[in-house]
């Protein structure tokens, strides 16, 4: 029997919506995308559709803890994402499990607060344990324009407050901050800021109008936690999923009456291929190298054969590469000055290539 492929595991700890949109859904759907294994531990039953939610239906906290024991068990994740928690109890529980069994792996907090459609998502008395237990756990917080209102205590109405946004939330909190300024008027793009102590990245894209943003905040959240699975940095990891998220609003496909986010954009029969050349991602493989003193780099890749990809990693030094290659005949294990190639998942018309050193580029 052929060796099979290895996939990274991912968790997502949110709320389930009935509809499909947001939530649990929309984080197992965006980990697939990205040929990530999604493991889930549900806090909330929602009755919910794009018109709304209805009802919510909190689970027991240590229920809450049986899940995650049981995914750690057998299927440690590489990254993990919360949602919706709901609650001060059910933050506390995580928190307490976290700190026991959680160590090393990169938390995103999605600090989901209200709903698009304004329903409450998190009771006024759990935000206080939010801020002050599960926040310095974070690897980032992904706060939209309202909850990082809530986070720094201050309106933000230009681009300028969302970097000070930012810069407070991580000397407050002690994690980097990616502040979302989709809801910003004062915006022609949507904008979003990323601060993690060193680096701001200011990542803007075109406002897509028409369509529905249910589930945005879910969505982008897990592909940050995808990309980490994949073994990618922080910054890269933000960057990228920004790429994701864009392309799924943008690519909105019909249900019903309704719009909804498409994460499976890159594998449309009749979506655009957003690839990058070849010469221009081997440049940008070692811009991140010289200038960020990063042990791996990760891009998109067009037609690239495992040839040239081995062909690339000795160039650079790389003690070992985990491809994913196109097309599929030419994904096969070689060991031509490498130490191993291991294809890591594969979709139609993207391939995701991470290439490890032993030790950072100094």
């Amino acid at each position: 029997m052929a060796k099979l492929r290895r996939q990274p595991i991912a968790l997502t700890l949110a709320g389930s919506d009935s509809g499909g949109g947001a939530g649990i859904q929309a984080d197992l759907k965006t980990f697939a995308a990205l040929g990530v294994h999604g493991t889930s531990a549900i806090t909330c039953l929602t009755a919910q559709n794009p018109a709304g939610v209805t009802a919510v239906h909190a689970a027991p906290p240590k229920f809450v803890r049986a899940q995650l024991e049981a995914v750690f068990a057998e299927l440690p994740p590489r990254a993990a994402k919360t949602g919706m928690l709901f609650n001060a109890a059910i933050i506390r529980e995580t928190v307490a499990f976290w700190k026991s069994a959680g160590g090393g792996i990169p938390l995103v907090v999605d600090p989901v607060m209200v709903a698009t459609s304004g329903a409450r998502l998190l009771q006024p008395a759990a935000v206080r344990a939010l801020l002050r237990e599960l926040l310095p756990l974070a690897a980032v917080v992904t706060p939209n324009l309202d909850e990082a209102e809530i986070l720094v205590g201050r309106k933000l109405e230009h681009l300028d407050d969302l970097l000070a946004a930012a810069i407070t939330i991580h000397q407050r909190f002690g994690c980097a901050a990616l502040v979302k300024g989709g809801h910003l008027r004062s915006s022609r793009e949507a904008v979003d800021v990323f601060f993690d102590g060193r680096t701001g990245l200011t990542l803007g894209a075109p406002r897509v109008r028409g369509v529905t943003t249910h589930g945005t905040g879910c969505t982008y959240s897990a592909a940050i936690a995808g990309y980490l699975a994949l073994g990618l940095a922080l910054g890269p990891a933000v960057e990228l999923a920004k790429n994701h998220i864009t392309q799924a609003i943008a690519q909105s496909v019909r249900i019903a009456k309704h719009t909804a986010l498409n994460p499976f954009w890159d594998s449309a029969e009749d979506g655009p291929r957003r690839l990058p050349n070849a010469e221009g991602v081997r440049q940008d493989w070692a811009n991140h190298f010289t200038s960020m003193k990063l042990g791996f780099v990760s891009a998109i890749l067009p037609e690239l054969s495992l040839d040239q990809v081995l062909a690339f990693a000795r160039q650079h030094g790389f003690a070992c590469v985990e491809a994913m290659c196109w097309p599929v005949g030419k994904a096969e294990r070689k060991f031509a000055g490498v130490t191993h190639v291991d294809v890591i998942g594969l979709t139609r018309s993207r391939a995701v290539m991470i290439l490890r050193t032993s030790d950072p580029i100094g």
